[in-house]
């Protein structure tokens, strides 16, 4: 069996993301030929965003404009809703009060992954958000859903307060911003090979199938 490290370049507050998540987990699923090994970088999408957030429908307003019924925000989040319940994601846009900044909720996916625990990390800070309408970028809610996966609550409270890889993470996005990645989802494979978009899952297995291809063949000595 082919192994294959897929990097997803992603953020916590971008609903395709989330939606890319999923997919990329099924397309795993159909393509039993290869082990995928699914590893998660981080990715702000507005790095400007204060720590404690700002206000969700003024911060929209300012990026799509005014929220009207045909506005190109509403179109895109009337067809997110239904991919969402195509894959069983319960989006809740009615419900954001805030648009937190994600650079911390990203540092606790980097230590859940060192535990095993990066898909239930993302699993749950999206939740927490996109359908909980939680702000993630408090230390608070980053705690809850560190017990939630099973980390040590205190353990993770204390390592947010510290700084604690700050630096390992701002300069992991440094590195993906430099290799030209401007939009999330993005999956890399072998730093080589790269699709971007929240691609249907059949489209994703053809490409980790494509991509195992390319890896270098193993010689086998009788």
């Amino acid at each position: 069996m082919t192994k294959l490290t897929i990097e997803m370049v992603s953020d916590l507050v971008c609903p395709w993301c989330w939606l890319g998540l999923r997919r990329i987990r099924s397309a795993i699923n159909l393509v039993e030929d290869v082990d995928v090994e699914l590893v998660f970088r981080p990715f702000e999408l507005d790095p400007t965003i204060p720590q404690g957030g700002v206000n969700y429908r003024d911060y929209m307003a300012s990026k799509f404009g005014p929220e009207t019924e045909d506005n190109r925000w509403a179109s895109m989040r009337e067809a997110l809703v239904q991919y969402g319940e195509e894959e069983g994601i319960p989006f809740n846009f009615g419900e954001l009060r805030h648009r937190p900044n994600s650079f911390d909720a990203h540092r606790l996916v980097r230590w859940a992954q060192g535990q095993g625990k990066g898909v239930e990390a993302k699993e749950a800070l999206f939740s927490a958000y996109f359908e909980h309408a939680r702000d993630i970028g408090d230390y608070n809610v980053l705690a809850d859903i560190g017990e939630f996966i099973g980390l040590e609550r205190d353990i993770v409270a204390g390592l947010l307060d510290s700084g604690a890889d700050a630096e390992a993470v701002r300069e992991e996005e440094t590195l993906f911003r430099e290799m030209g990645i401007g939009g999330v989802p993005t999956y890399i494979a072998m730093r080589r090979i790269a699709v971007q978009g929240a691609e249907s899952s059949e489209k994703l297995a053809k490409f980790l199938s494509a991509s195992a291809k390319q890896m270098p063949q193993q010689r086998s000595y009788g």
